[in-house]
């Protein structure tokens, strides 16, 4: 057993509110959102906070809630602070937890992905990626993966070269090469995607065909396909350095854009690509094209 401290406070207080759960003994602390404010794109280097914060804090189960609560709201006063909740946390496998909410998801004719522990599908001409969750962004369950999954299924990857432009999870790039790419760049910012992209290639036996970097180790180079699952943001500003990734007559898909940003981001890279009308899921678009041939 396990107890859980929460309680809710204004963005401005949270960090520091989570900082004195910390040096109260807190096992782990978390903040959540406690008023249903979406946040999207923060900027480089930013870690954005929901104006109504929920700081979630887990115990020893002989802490006494009331002796902590007391010493925060010293702190902070007792007005910054407000629907306090304590919790029975029962003791688990955490680490097996995760598959009551994760299952062997198909995208597309032929593309699975299969956690562990689970069988692969009866599907004769079944491609699956083996993938659990992990260090990095990506395992199939955002629509903005799914959206990226689907059309690689839907294309000729024989003998073609693909660069996964901010990897996360490697997902894409390793879907790629298992779909019949020759070979991948997986592209990121984040040592942890790299790290996690480099362990999925193994796990799926591709390695040997993936190229991990940083976007500064690209240098020149142009494959026949590139994905770029990032943010709108990004995609408008990397439009032309993208763009001069991939080879006339070249395929390109871009997500993690939402439906009112589709048009803006199309634009932006149709001087180099006929693009193809907008595929929707959810709130989020997929942008595709090819590259002009002049």
């Amino acid at each position: 057993m396990w107890r859980q401290l929460s309680v809710a406070t204004e963005e401005r207080l949270a960090d520091a509110v989570a900082d004195a759960m910390s040096g109260l003994g807190a096992l782990s602390v978390s903040l959540q959102d406690e008023g249903d404010q979406p946040l999207f794109e923060p900027k480089p280097g930013e870690t954005p906070v929901w104006q109504d914060t929920r700081v979630v804090a887990l115990f020893e189960p002989d802490v006494q809630p009331e002796l902590l609560r007391a010493a925060l709201e010293s702190r902070f006063g007792a007005h910054s602070l407000h629907a306090w909740r304590v919790e029975e946390i029962q003791d688990q496998a955490w680490e097996r937890a995760w598959l009551e909410h994760f299952k062997p998801m198909r995208f597309g004719r032929r593309l699975w992905i299969v956690p562990t522990g689970f069988a692969a599908p009866e599907q004769e001409d079944a491609v699956c990626v083996a993938l659990d969750p992990g260090l990095a962004f990506g395992t199939g369950t955002h629509p903005t993966t799914a959206l990226c999954l689907r059309w690689l299924d839907g294309m000729d990857l024989k003998g073609k070269t693909l660069i996964d432009y901010g990897c996360g999870s490697g997902i894409l790039a390793v879907a790629a090469l298992l779909l019949g790419a020759e070979g991948a760049e997986a592209v990121d910012i984040d040592p942890q995607a790299l790290t996690a992209t480099r362990d999925n290639a193994e796990k799926n036996g591709v390695a040997g065909r993936l190229r991990c970097r940083y976007p500064k180790e690209i240098g020149p180079v142009q494959a026949d396909m590139l994905v770029a699952n990032i943010l709108a943001n990004p995609l408008l500003e990397l439009a032309e350095e993208l763009a001069a990734m991939v080879r006339p007559g070249g395929a390109l898909a871009l997500s993690g854009i939402l439906r009112e940003q589709a048009d803006a981001v199309s634009q932006a890279y149709a001087p180099w690509f006929r693009m193809d009308p907008p595929e929707f899921e959810e709130d989020w678009t997929r942008l595709s094209g090819v590259r002009r041939e002049e």
